[in-house]
């Protein structure tokens, strides 16, 4: 069985300056866990601790229940993929994945065995001998991938591995990757700021922000029932309303909130929020539903359509001057209302969420 890692309270600090601030939650055995947030929210530093480059300046890091404080990269039951891949041009495929084995001492005959048996799992039988430089980018990931599996790791440690690639191949990539996973059974730890991939990939995502831990959860439930303002604003799309509480969550979990819009509605709610308090409401742009019969009801101006293909987006604008975003699947159907138009919007109390005010995500 893969070991597990436990993070416990780990900070680290350079200086005045905080990278991760009291990171706290354990990895399973097996599982692909992913950590999500903007450049410079303390992701990759916690790669670092768990692959023993960066030692936590307070707190322990735990690779099945053993504290790895002042055990070395080498030592630890962990191969990392690095973001450029640093494959080695002048070696074939079969060299590189069989780099790490001839570091170690094992013979050139059982390190071509083992890169060609890799190479099957890759689903790259018969390229061994190629060039690295003659492969695609696909292929240099899925090689990346082999050489790290070779040294037979109990966690393979992923930092942005698919972020050089174009949009297409890193689609194809992200199921690539979660079959390898599910087929070698190793605990993948994967770091990235691109939603798609944590979403699609992941059992569980941790969702960063200024180095703290804002959320940890499966996929549906960072996406449906974010914890905080910022995870609902850097995870996906997300229309924000001002509000406060008109009447407190009962036990259905939904509370009466008012927009200030001449608007009251109900939607889920945080617990703990009492009447009178400030709330930030989010209603992802696909729940806002024009004309319907959804209970909760909205009056906003229409300012363009930008069509996108499978999907058409409405921007308006509300009274108080809230812009708004509406997704709609393109049915090839009436192009809808034109601009400056009207539009009654409705969407149901279990697709809005009321939370604390709070740091959102900066656009871009």
């Amino acid at each position: 069985m893969t070991k597990e890692v436990g993070l416990s309270h780990v900070t680290v600090e350079f200086g005045d300056y905080t990278a991760v601030d009291d990171a706290h939650l354990t990895i399973a055995g097996g599982e692909f866990f992913s950590f999500l947030g903007p450049s410079g929210c303390g992701k990759t530093t916690i790669l670092r601790c768990i692959s023993g480059f960066q030692e936590p300046s307070y707190g322990k890091l735990l690779i099945g229940g053993r504290d790895m404080r002042g055990i070395g990269p080498n030592k630890r039951p962990t191969a990392l993929i690095f973001q450029n891949l640093a494959l080695f041009p002048l070696m074939s495929v079969a060299e590189n994945i069989a780099f790490p084995l001839e570091v170690r001492g094992v013979g050139k005959k059982e390190r071509r065995r083992r890169a060609d048996e890799l190479l099957e799992l890759i689903a790259l039988p018969g390229q061994g001998d190629k060039r690295v430089d003659a492969l695609s980018g696909g292929q240099k990931q899925r090689v990346a991938i082999a050489r790290a599996l070779a040294v037979e790791p109990d966690i393979l440690l992923l930092d942005e591995p698919l972020s050089a690639l174009d949009l297409k191949l890193r689609q194809h990539m992200r199921t690539e990757l979660r079959a390898i996973q599910k087929q070698v059974g190793l605990t993948f730890i994967y770091i990235t700021h691109d939603q798609g991939e944590a979403l699609t990939m992941s059992d569980r995502v941790a969702v960063m922000s200024r180095g703290k831990i804002q959320q940890v959860a499966d996929p549906a439930t960072v996406y449906n029932a974010p914890a905080t303002g910022f995870v609902a604003s850097f995870v996906g799309e997300n229309n924000m309303f001002e509000g406060r509480i008109a009447a407190p969550a009962g036990p259905d979990g939904t509370a009466e909130v008012d927009l200030g819009l001449g608007a009251r509605v109900r939607v889920q709610a945080a617990p703990g929020l009492g009447a009178g308090e400030a709330v930030q409401v989010f209603v992802r742009p696909e729940a806002l539903e024009p004309g319907g019969t959804a209970p909760n009801r909205l009056t906003a101006r229409l300012e363009k359509v930008e069509f996108e293909g499978a999907m058409r987006h409405l921007l308006l604008r509300a009274a108080d001057g809230t812009a708004l975003r509406v997704s709609q699947v393109n049915t090839g159907g009436d192009a809808g209302p034109g601009p400056d138009a009207p539009v009654e919007l409705g969407f149901a109390p279990a697709q809005a969420i009321a939370l604390p005010p709070s740091e959102l995500a900066r656009a871009g």
